[in-house]
């Protein structure tokens, strides 16, 4: 299953060592799951790391050790997508899940994509960290 994450997700991943970001981490390092970002997400990821946490570095490089960064979306995706109601920041994040084909959107922003959660657009589920690791858990038979 390929599952597209949000700039939060791969900032909880790199922020500790335990939770359902790191959990999902380590299903794609046994091959539960694979796992995306773009670059726009990444860098938003980083600089939040870099004001709100210490000592990430090493969670961090794990992370994207398993995280495949995919092409930005195009304008023409992100236009959709902010017609759908999502802020310009938010928009591109759901574009490129939708063209990178991921099956899931995890993302733990509730202001913005809480209204969106459990429902697919154009094929990507938009999920919260927990409920996407039990999907997948569910997918591996655990």
């Amino acid at each position: 299953m390929k599952l597209f994450l949000d700039a939060n997700v791969v900032f909880s991943a790199a922020h500790r060592d335990t939770g359902n970001a790191q959990a999902l981490v380590a299903l794609a390092r046994v091959g539960g799951c694979t796992l995306q970002s773009s670059a726009h997400a990444i860098e938003e990821a980083r600089r939040n790391l870099a004001l709100k946490s210490s000592g990430y570095d090493g969670r961090l490089a794990a992370a994207l050790a398993q995280i495949a960064v995919v092409a930005e979306a195009h304008p023409a995706l992100v236009e959709w997508a902010r017609s759908e109601g999502l802020p310009l920041k938010d928009a591109p994040i759901l574009a490129a899940a939708v063209q990178a084909g991921a099956a899931a959107l995890v993302t733990g922003d509730a202001r913005d994509f809480g209204p969106f959660y459990g429902r697919t657009l154009r094929g990507v589920q938009v999920l919260a960290p927990a409920r996407a690791l039990a999907l997948v858990l569910k997918d591996a038979g655990v």
